[in-house]
């Protein structure tokens, strides 16, 4: 149904769920092998046979539908109006090849997304979740422009290096400060690196604004929120699932604004992210320091401070102030205009609604863990920006 256009990406989405998760199955329980730092019921034996029969049969089952599909319809007839005009292949002008090292190249990172949320202890049915991730990644991966990755190589390559250098520093100073752990610095140089890479400096800055201000939060009334039992685990320090929570959908976004010919649109899903993800922190952070009453976002009930889907004057407030300087850097910095500024406020507040809605109905039912949740509201607030100024703005 959501991929009625685009029946190639439905058949690649199924070849992930059937061979890829099913296989995942069969090599995790028969090879057994070390088990995921993350997960310890599944292995990397599992993992990776994902991976590989997963890319290979999204491949296989992606190009055999372009194939059938256009054979039907010979270039200089109807165009097909089922399959996209092209993925990451080799179909222009209506000559059917193999699957390029391109589109292998698109399956087999779409197959390791969908691999990675496959194996998180989400509590979403698996054949819900990886045709959901990696029918999302697929489509993605079509809009890429492999021409003008090319032609912003000199770009990239120049902001690779001082990004790198540039988030060593900054990775090293956080654990120093005790800000992350060892993992959360390297996630985080990992993450950084990539976002400046995209963007430079500018496209850098609202990340640094955001990991200032969850630093600064978390620190806020430390003895009220130890005391009750509200703190961040591990003294403040945040690791790698804080960082892929938070960061992974903005980062991606940016990837997308480079490598694609909707750049304003993107740009702004990475600002909505980010300004949601800051909504939601700094939300948690100064409520439950400073929050005298919370209430339940679905029935308004008052509930002791820290309950998943509470609200709180102070909370929210703060929150709102930080998505609001967050849109306001970006406009600062020309990576938006003053609609889009608005509309990413608006997106920052909807992701952090709908955060505090799962909270509040299924968060606990379903299993989910606070890093799911998190990474969920984040994309809500990118996709919700997207919209607003695709519908509004652009």
């Amino acid at each position: 149904v959501v991929f009625h256009q685009r029946l190639e990406l439905a058949a690649a989405a199924w070849g992930l769920l059937a061979f890829g998760d099913g296989m995942a199955t069969l090599a995790g329980r028969a090879l057994g092998g070390p088990k995921l730092p993350w997960n310890s019921g599944k292995t990397w034996n599992g993992l990776l046979a994902f991976v590989l029969w997963g890319a290979a049969a999204a491949a296989f089952l992606l190009r055999w539908t372009q194939i059938s599909v256009l054979e039907r319809n010979p270039v200089g007839s109807v165009s097909p109006a089922n399959v996209g005009a092209s993925f990451l292949d080799d179909c222009a002008g209506g000559a059917l090849l193999a699957p390029s090292t391109l589109l292998v190249a698109g399956c087999v990172i779409a197959a390791s997304i969908a691999a990675l949320a496959e194996s998180l202890r989400s509590g979403i049915d698996d054949n819900l979740l990886v045709p959901a991730v990696g029918g999302g990644a697929l489509f993605a991966l079509s809009l890429v422009e492999p021409a003008r990755l090319a032609e912003a190589w000199p770009e990239i390559r120049a902001n690779l290096l001082v990004g790198g250098v540039v988030n060593a520093a900054l990775a090293w100073s956080a654990w120093r400060l005790r800000s992350v752990d060892r993992s959360g610095a390297w996630v985080g140089w990992v993450l950084g690196t990539a976002l400046f890479a995209c963007g430079g400096w500018r496209g850098f800055l609202p990340l640094l604004f955001f990991f200032a201000l969850g630093s600064v939060t978390t620190r806020v009334g430390w003895a009220r929120k130890a005391a009750l039992d509200l703190a961040q685990e591990a003294k403040g320090r945040r690791g790698a699932r804080h960082a892929l929570a938070n960061v992974t959908i903005g980062v991606s976004c940016a990837v997308l604004a480079l490598a694609t010919s909707h750049g304003p649109l993107f740009q702004i899903g990475v600002l909505g992210a980010l300004a949601t993800a800051s909504f939601d922190t700094v939300a948690s952070e100064i409520g439950q320091a400073f929050g005298r009453r919370a209430y339940l976002v679905t029935t308004l009930e008052r509930v002791p401070a820290g309950t998943p889907g509470a609200l709180s004057a102070a909370g929210t407030g703060a929150g709102l102030l930080a998505a609001i300087h967050m849109a306001a850097l970006g406009w600062a910095l020309g990576l938006t205009g003053f609609s889009g500024a608005i509309v990413i406020v608006v997106a920052a507040f909807l992701g952090a609604t709908f955060e505090s809605v799962i909270g509040a109905t299924v968060e606990s039912r379903l299993g989910l863990s606070n890093d799911v949740v998190n990474f969920t509201n984040t994309l809500i607030g990118a996709g919700a920006a997207i919209a607003l100024a695709y519908g509004f703005v652009l």
